[in-house]
């Protein structure tokens, strides 16, 4: 579920945030990744270690490659709970390196709630009520896809049948 950006319009972006005054660059950075830094998905958050993971979910994950990415010069790994529709990005600075949640994908058979109780089944009056704030609409593609903060950081909901069918918080965009 990663999206690309028209190199255009990435780089009318990067020339808006130099030309942006320090404080201005400051502010939308915050508030870009706020929701993502603060949200969680039962007890699972961005940055959570794989210790503090080990103690929350208590299946073992299959797990694949360790996958340098050029982008960000880490290493990925996808840790996948196929009973409870869960799927974790791990990250590390070294191959085999201590990870850290970067990010959640939770689908069908995920029972885990949002920090504000969404999850999957919730209906899309629930989601716009309980994301109001952080309601994205240049980003989202209503009624399939509510994004809360930013697809650079942030919650993004996709819906079947007017309900939540999967969720996933992190960066999906780069």
């Amino acid at each position: 579920m990663r999206f690309s950006v028209a190199a255009g319009l990435a780089g009318l972006c990067a020339l808006a945030i130099v030309s942006a005054p320090a404080s201005a660059q400051q502010k939308t950075e915050d508030d870009t990744f706020k929701l993502m830094k603060s949200e969680t998905i039962g007890t699972l958050r961005i940055g959570m270690t794989a210790d503090q993971l080990g103690q929350t979910l208590k299946a073992k994950p299959a797990r694949g490659a360790d996958q340098r990415w050029e982008a960000d010069g880490q290493y990925h790994q996808k840790w996948t709970y196929a009973r409870d529709g869960l799927r974790l990005t791990m990250v590390s600075e070294k191959k085999g390196g201590p990870k850290t949640v970067e990010m959640i994908d939770c689908m069908a058979r995920c029972t885990l709630k949002s920090a504000r109780g969404i999850g999957i089944g919730s209906t899309l009056a629930d989601v716009q009520k309980a994301y109001a704030a952080e309601f994205n609409k240049e980003e989202s593609k209503l009624p399939g896809t509510f994004v809360a903060g930013s697809i650079y950081g942030g919650l993004i909901l996709s819906f079947k049948g007017g309900k939540v069918s999967q969720m996933f918080l992190g960066a999906a965009a780069e």
